[in-house]
This record gives C-alpha cells, structure tokens and sequence, in this order.
C-alpha cells in the first residue's frame, strides 16, 4: 500500500499562540516544536496525536498559500497529509492518473523532507499533501 498513514491535519490559524491556548493548554496535546518554514511562509506548531499529528500553520507573509486560505475561508482544516512508500513513483504516477500535482511540487517541508500538494479541484475538494518520511529530517 502505498499510503502508510495520516502523517498529519494541518489547521490554518491566524494567531498561533491563540491556536496553542486551545489545542495545547485546553486539549492539553504536547507541543513538539514550532518551527518556521520558509519556502512555506508559515510558522508551524506540531502537536503529536498518537502516531500522527495535528499542524497549527500560521501564514508568515500575506502572499501565502495558507494566508489566501485564511482569506477565502477563514480559520480550519486546510490539508490531509498521508506518509507514503516510493514517493518518487507515486509523484510521477498520480498526475497521470488525473491528481493535480500544485506547481513547485515536490520540494522540501517542514523538518526537509520531501512533500507534494496536489490541487483539491482533483482531490474531492481537499487539499492533499504527500510526505517522504527520513529522507532528510526527523525520522
């Protein structure tokens, strides 16, 4: 199976330490680490749920994708990330098959692995990201 399991959900937020008074003091998930991600234009909040996680993604700059996000359709889920096996296979077959490879994909992500986005108009409407795990980051 080439999809192993959901990595993560990222949530779009505009105000990340507000995010982190509800799902880390409230919820009382266990912050990982907050790191920023550049090529992104976000400020990412990892919060371990089981063998997955939650993202609390905060735009950086207001060209982002997750700042669009936030204009168009305010705070909440804005993508499903799944772990895969032989990403390079996968990133050269599903365009084919009609998934819409988001330009600029694939490149580095959070913690420098590899991640691709595929557009939610060929996605049943949601945004889907597939991630390269120990390829250059965290294991």
């Amino acid at each position: 199976m080439p999809l192993k399991k959901i990595d993560h959900l990222g949530i779009a937020v505009r105000d990340l330490e507000e995010a982190l008074a509800v799902f880390r003091d409230r919820l009382r998930l266990p912050l990982d680490r907050v790191e920023e991600v550049p090529q992104e234009k976000v400020r990412v909040a990892f919060l371990p749920v089981g063998e997955s996680r939650l993202e609390l993604l905060q735009p950086t700059a207001v060209d982002s994708a997750v700042a669009r996000f936030l204009d168009r359709r305010g705070e909440g889920l804005h993508h499903v990330c799944f772990e895969v096996q032989d990403f390079d296979r996968l990133i050269a077959e599903l365009p084919r098959s009609g998934l819409e490879l988001l330009p600029g994909y694939p490149r580095a992500g959070a913690g420098g692995e590899r991640v691709a986005f595929f557009h939610p108009r060929s996605t049943a409407g949601v945004l889907i990201e597939l991630r390269e795990r120990g390829q250059g980051g965290e294991a």
